[in-house]
């Protein structure tokens, strides 16, 4: 079992943990900056650690920035839960928070074995530099 078929089974366990879900994105970036040589940051930008390891681990790999939306979504999905628990939506977010943390986990993990994984996106510069 690799760290993301684990990390992913984490996830679905972790169901109403929305702090939970947003530390295990955390770690799935910091697998991937640790395989790349780099130490993860501590920092955190527009408040969140995850926001800031995902600038650093996108630096000198722009087809990274395919998962930038993944990663504003769930912590835009903590940020729900958090302002208000008792929101008749919650279990809902919850659900939300847990599909974008699996996303994140499936993509890094996808592009740890597979390079290329992300050049479709319209931020990557190789795609842009292709089309034009």
């Amino acid at each position: 079992m690799t760290d993301f078929d684990a990390i992913e089974a984490r996830i679905e366990r972790l169901g109403a943990a929305p702090a939970e879900l947003l530390a295990v994105g955390e770690e799935i970036l910091e697998h991937w900056l640790e395989a790349r040589g780099e130490i993860p940051g501590r920092e955190a930008r527009e408040g969140f650690r995850l926001l800031a390891l995902h600038r650093q681990a996108a630096r000198g790999e722009p087809s990274f920035n395919a998962c930038r939306e993944t990663c504003r979504e769930l912590v835009y999905r903590y940020n729900l839960i958090a302002l208000d628990p008792e929101h008749p939506e919650t279990a809902r977010r919850i659900k939300l928070a847990a599909m974008a943390a699996k996303h994140l986990c499936l993509f890094v993990g996808g592009k740890m074995t597979e390079a290329r994984i992300g050049e479709f996106c319209c931020a990557s510069r190789d795609a842009r530099g292709a089309a034009e």
